[in-house]
């Protein structure tokens, strides 16, 4: 983005306190390891979808700290002029790990991994959340939305809706990613190749004498383009009988075809019906319908069960703000230690609410699919040096219902978190914003049926290794 705004300073203020007290007590350099996990997917669905790790990537790359957020830490009383000259002169030293945008992703496993320095790798907690909670967010109401359409384009139509700029322009790329086709917003064309799509409000109607002057206009200023809003005096006695006169009167002669007509108001099932009819009749069966108007993955999906003759929609509100559902819930807990030798020490925090034990060490999530019909079977979380050897049978079982067990056999394995820095270097190329929409795609795809419901979906399992297991419940005796 043009004119960047230094975003170091974005962080909760208890983790300069924090990171100051690390540097003042002299284990600020004492390496730490931090995993980024969320515990719910949002609408109680069966599974998120990953986005945001190209604007992570950009924050770490540019961490510095000007003369003025300098002067701004100075002027609270509470930090040492070493710890300011140590931030005034700041190297990025952490590595990072994450999951792939575009992946589909599942609680309790981590989708960033951070090890570095304590003092570093604490102070970018917020960054980290709001990036990857955001983005995952909106990609995943996106993936429900797109899935309840059955096929037919869902456009992103939320800027004007959305909770800020930011949230505009980012939530259209993460909607991109997630399956919809293009974006109302502008700026996210240009900014990140989303492509913008957009034709008429109702007060280009309003303007004109009369409908039909308005349709007129528009017809043979974009001819090669006519998608007409057909509801802002009567959808059946005055819409569509005007947009079939301009279609018969001015792109016929031009030897063009329409591209559709937009609904935006009303029963919109009923009228679908209503104007696939009248078009038909009038020789204008390739004409589009489009239907928007606080749309979401419920209502396509019952519009379309009703017969709804509708297609494309367009979304908005309900997309940009996951408006059912608006926050992701990731969160950001240390999880092991690094002695000057090497040794890494797994922590762990208990709690009597079972959801928010976290599971300790430096890990892997890897990926087990079937060889035969390609469909995901598991994720299973290993510690980091861990193998998982799919030439052998693997038995994956639930962790807390250790009973419940399967053996997998005929299956290929894939790890999860790609490095994206090592030692505060970038080594991670982002992939075009148009292969990580056909990679969410595919993996998507590669989901069972039954995960994939909008409700009661089947739960996916996220498996721990033997080895893990026995760390964690070995820290949960001693701390009992």
């Amino acid at each position: 983005m043009k004119d960047r705004l230094n975003l170091t300073l974005l962080t909760d203020f208890y983790e300069f306190t924090m990171s100051h007290g690390f540097f003042a007590e002299g284990v600020g350099d004492r390496i730490a390891y931090f995993d980024m996990f969320f515990r719910t997917v949002p609408s109680d669905g069966g599974f998120a979808i990953m986005a945001g790790v190209e604007q992570l990537i950009d924050y770490l790359k540019n961490l510095n700290f000007t003369k003025e957020d300098i002067e701004y830490l100075r002027s609270k009383k509470l930090f040492s002029e070493e710890y300011l000259n140590y931030l005034e002169n700041f190297e990025f030293k952490c590595d990072v790990w994450a999951i792939p945008e575009g992946t589909p992703i599942f609680p309790q496993e981590p989708i960033v991994v951070v090890r570095g320095p304590i003092a570093q790798a604490q102070f970018i907690e917020t960054m980290v959340l709001l990036t990857i909670n955001h983005q995952s967010l909106i990609a995943t109401k996106a993936d429900r939305i797109v899935r309840a359409a059955d096929g037919r384009p869902v456009m992103e139509f939320g800027s004007r809706r959305a909770q800020g700029a930011d949230a505009a322009i980012l939530g259209a790329r993460a909607a991109y990613i997630g399956g919809c086709v293009g974006t109302a917003c502008a700026i996210a064309d240009r900014e990140y190749g989303v492509p913008a799509l957009g034709t008429m409000a109702h007060s280009w109607v309003q303007m004109f004498d009369t409908e039909y002057d308005a349709f007129k206009a528009y017809a043979a200023r974009y001819p090669d383009n006519c998608t007409l809003l057909v509801d802002t005096y009567n959808v059946l006695k005055s819409g569509i009988p005007n947009a079939i006169r301009v279609f018969d009167e001015v792109l016929k002669p031009l030897g063009k075809r329409p591209k559709g007509v937009r609904i935006d108001s009303g029963d919109i099932t009923y009228l679908s019906k209503k104007c696939r009819k009248m078009l038909d009749d009038a020789g204008y069966p390739d004409c589009g319908i489009c239907a928007s108007n606080s749309l979401d993955e419920y209502i396509i999906r019952d519009t379309l069960m009703q017969g709804a003759k509708i297609d494309s929609f367009g979304v908005g509100e309900r997309l940009i703000t996951s408006k059912e559902s608006p926050v992701f819930g990731g969160v950001y807990k240390l999880v092991a230690v690094e002695d000057e030798n090497g040794n890494v020490t797994p922590k762990i925090k208990v709690s009597e609410n079972v959801a928010k034990i976290t599971t300790p060490g430096f890990k892997q999530v890897y990926r087990l699919y079937s060889l035969e019909s390609g469909a995901a079977i598991a994720d299973v979380m290993t510690l980091f040096d861990e193998v998982i050897n799919q030439d052998e049978p693997y038995e994956i079982f639930d962790p807390e219902h250790t009973w419940k067990r399967k053996k997998v056999t005929d299956y290929y394995v894939r790890p999860l978190l790609k490095q994206i820095f090592k030692e505060g270097k970038c080594v991670y190329e982002s992939p075009d914003i148009h292969v990580l929409r056909e990679y969410c795609k595919l993996e998507t795809e590669k989901l069972w049926d039954e995960v994939k419901r909008f409700e009661n979906p089947h739960k996916y399992y996220v498996d721990l290794s033997p080895s893990l297991w026995k760390m964690k419940y070995d820290l949960l005796e001693k701390f009992q």
